[in-house]
Formats: structure tokens, C-alpha cells, sequence
């Protein structure tokens, strides 16, 4: 069974909790306070498995849960750090927030590997809390909580070329004598309903080729399994339209053709920007006579409905042949790889809309204040320490985000109603940061 979508839970490991505890030894009537630092909870990891091509490991298991820190210890004893799961996913694979839809991570491209969630920071033990004033602190810091998410896992394929049409055009008999593939085939609707990948060698060059599922009309709104199939197409660089031009199924094929680009375009207008070729099939079924008044026809037909409808067709050439006897199929080959030629290579990757660490529950409290003694601004509080834990600064989206932070959590705006001015020192728990506005 070939599963290309799946919904998950994934959690991040929790931090360990600091330890309370102070030295106990003989002769030493007031040991000071030893206990250890809880360890780092797991990061849970997307990573690319190129052995992989199904999401088929996420059909039964549901829940994903990285690893917890340790608790601190007495004699300064830090927890062991959580292990990080690290989730093996196929090239291709998008990573949605369930809710909303958004995207959190696309695993195409160089993407290979991505913390998605991390896991908590561990808490601080008791002897980091001792002062002149407090040198028996019955306080450590508790772990910081585990980020838990919801998300769909999306397997988009990665192919150069797709091949869409109604079922039964001969999709599968196409990619068959094409590529290497060795696609299921039989004469009955909906033979696909996964998409098969095949390579074509041509002359030194090579290109992925895909049979995209039969659509119907009404795909593009979730009907049959519309959403499914024409997800595989957003990542094509050249679209190949199949029709079946001896019309077996009684069908005009001019007429499928403007049905399914309206199916692309209610899915995604960009769809239709990518270049199309157009292979008419089932040419064996007539004469040669006939083959020449078919192809004149179906022309003909084509130019009335680009007439009725020019956003739903566009320019495309069209190439006579019969996947079952092999006519016209080499030259159908060269003419998508001049179109392929003419393309940017690089795989298309969704942009990330999605960061887990910016929901951040923004009823915990903060403080901004300026500090004379240390000349600076002092940002703190559990809103403030709890981003800061699941925020690695010294990456560039990192920074982005903190800096994004402290914009909409209403920061920036208290430190402008202290008097904060540019080249203001601003610290937050062992950060030091210039302002400029």
C-alpha cells in the first residue's frame, strides 16, 4: 500500500529538573549548595532517507516522542542530555502545522536534515542560586516543558516530467515504454492510484518522468482523490498531457484537456505557468489514412476551445503517437527535453510559514527595567527565558525569529517607553545585545 500523507504527534524531549541539595561532609559544619543542572531534552529531527519513497512507517505509529533530560544530581552532578529522535522521511516530503496548513519544513533540495522541535533546556540546580545574602537557596530551576505539535507529513514526488490525463488515456502503457518503470496496466479506470516514477535515457542525458493518477473533474476541490494526485504535480518542471484521440472512452480530447489545466488552476493558477506538451495517443487504433484526418481534427478542436477559453490552454505542442505500437515516442522524447532544457533545474521547495517556537503562550508575564548598576536594559521572565531556551541564536532564521519576538511579544515596544536609545545595551539571561532601531 502506497501511503503519501500521514498525521502525526510529535513531542520534543522535556528539560531535567535542577537539584536541591548542599554538601554534606564530616567536619564540615555548613556545606554550600552542590546541586547539579538538569540535562537538555531530545531535539525530534526530520532527515532524509533516500531509501525511502513511501510514508508507509507513519500508517500505524502516530506518536513520536524524543527523549527527556535527566534530573540533576547531588555533588554538582549534571543530567545526561535527552537522545533526539531523528524521524527518516523520503526525499520530497513537506511538513505541515495540521491546523493551519502551514508549512514548518520541506525535505527536497539540499534540505536533507532539520530540527523541527526542540527539546527543553534543562533547569539550573541550587548552586546557582547562592548569594551573600541567601547561601542555603532551597530553589532550582524545573526543566523547561517539551514542545508537542500536531502535524501532516506530505510525500510531493520529485520528477522532472508528470504525465496527467483522464484515466485509461494510457498513462501507464506511456511511461511503460518510456523509462524503465513497470507500471500495473490493465484496461479498467483508476489502475493508478499511486504515482510511479520512471528514468528515461536519452542521448547521454536523463530526466525522472512521473504517471500522475487519472483525474476527474472536481479534483481540484477534494472530490475522488483529487488533492492527493495533484499535489505530485507541483514539483514537475514540464507537464505532458495524454489524450486518447481515437476517443474509446467517448470523449473529446481538446475537451479533456481544458478540463484537467482547469482542475491545475483551481489547485494552483502557478501550475499552469509550466511548459505542456501534448501526446496523442492511441494513434495505432486508426489507418494511416486516418491517422493524418484524426490529428487534423483534433487540432481543429483544440483551436475552438482555445478560443472559448485561451487561459485554459496554454501554448503547447502537440506530438502524434501510439504507446502500444511505439510510434512517434522518440520523437515526443526529444521534444520534452528541449522544454526540459529550457527550465531551471533547481527542485522547487516550499518556503517554511510555520515556527514552532513563536507560540509561545503570550500570557506569561515579563519584565524590561534598566539596571544602573550594569548600565543596561534587563529583559526577563518566563515568557523571555522560555523563548530563549528553544531558540538557537547562532543561526541565521534563529536570530530572525528572536528578533521577530521580541517585536510582536510587545518587548521592543516597553524598552521605547523606558527611553531605550540606539547602541543601548540590552541583556536577557546571559545575552548581551546592542539596540538599534
Amino acid at each position: 500500500m502506497f501511503a503519501d500523507t500521514a498525521k502525526i504527534t510529535i513531542r520534543s524531549g522535556k528539560g531535567g529538573d535542577g537539584h536541591v541539595s548542599f554538601r554534606r561532609e564530616l567536619f564540615v559544619a555548613a556545606g554550600g549548595p552542590n546541586g547539579g543542572d538538569g540535562g537538555k531534552g531530545g531535539d525530534l529531527i526530520f532527515e532524509v532517507d533516500d531509501g525511502l519513497n513511501t510514508l508507509n512507517p507513519y500508517r500505524y505509529q502516530r506518536k513520536f516522542s524524543a527523549q527527556d533530560g535527566e534530573n540533576g544530581g547531588k555533588n554538582n552532578c549534571s543530567g545526561k542530555d535527552g537522545e533526539d529522535l531523528v524521524l527518516k522521511v523520503p526525499a520530497g516530503t513537506v511538513v505541515k502545522e495540521a491546523e493551519s496548513g502551514k508549512v514548518i519544513a520541506d525535505m527536497s533540495g539540499e534540505n536533507r536534515r532539520e530540527t523541527v522541535l526542540r527539546g527543553g533546556r534543562g533547569g539550573k540546580g541550587n548552586q546557582h542560586y547562592a548569594t551573600p545574602t541567601m547561601q542555603v537557596p532551597q530553589y532550582a530551576q524545573p526543566g523547561q516543558k517539551a514542545m508537542e505539535l500536531t502535524v501532516t507529513l506530505e510525500l510531493k514526488v520529485i520528477a522532472d516530467v508528470g504525465l496527467v490525463g483522464f484515466p485509461n488515456v494510457g498513462k501507464s502503457t506511456l511511461l511503460s515504454r518510456l523509462t524503465n518503470a513497470k507500471p500495473k496496466i490493465a484496461n479498467y479506470h483508476f489502475t493508478t492510484l499511486n504515482p510511479i516514477l520512471g528514468v528515461v535515457e536519452l542521448d547521454g542525458d536523463g530526466f525522472v518522468m512521473a504517471d500522475i493518477p487519472g483525474l476527474i473533474e472536481g479534483a481540484s476541490e477534494g472530490i475522488g482523490l483529487g488533492h492527493e494526485f495533484l499535489r505530485h504535480i507541483e514539483r514537475t518542471r514540464v507537464i505532458c498531457h495524454v489524450v486518447d484521440c481515437a476517443g474509446t472512452e467517448g470523449r473529446d480530447p481538446a475537451d479533456d484537456i481544458v478540463k484537467i489545466n482547469k482542475e491545475l488552476y483551481n489547485y494552483n493558477p502557478q501550475l499552469l505557468k509550466k511548459p505542456q506538451i501534448i501526446a496523442a495517443n492511441k494513434m495505432d487504433l486508426f489507418t494511416d489514412e486516418e491517422q493524418e484526418t484524426a490529428l487534423e481534427l483534433f487540432k481543429e478542436s483544440l483551436a475552438a476551445a482555445y478560443e472559448k477559453e485561451p487561459e485554459m490552454l496554454p501554448d503547447a505542442e502537440i506530438v502524434s503517437v501510439s504507446a502500444v505500437s511505439g510510434r512517434g515516442l522518440k520523437e515526443l522524447l526529444y521534444k520534452i527535453n528541449e522544454l526540459l532544457k529550457k527550465q531551471p533545474k533547481e527542485t522547487l521547495v516550499f518556503e517554511k510559514e510555520y515556527f514552532p517556537e513563536e507560540y509561545i503562550d503570550e500570557s506569561l508575564p515579563f519584565t524590561a527595567e534598566y539596571d544602573e548598576e550594569l548600565e543596561a536594559y534587563v529583559v526577563e521572565g518566563p515568557r523571555i527565558e522560555k523563548m530563549l531556551g528553544y531558540t538557537n541564536l547562532d543561526s541565521e532564521k534563529g536570530f530572525e525569529f528572536f528578533q521577530r519576538f521580541l517585536k510582536t511579544s510587545g518587548v521592543l515596544d516597553r524598552l521605547e517607553e523606558l527611553g531605550i536609545k540606539d547602541g543601548d545595551t540590552v541583556r536577557m539571561y546571559g545575552h548581551a545585545f546592542d539596540y538599534y532601531k
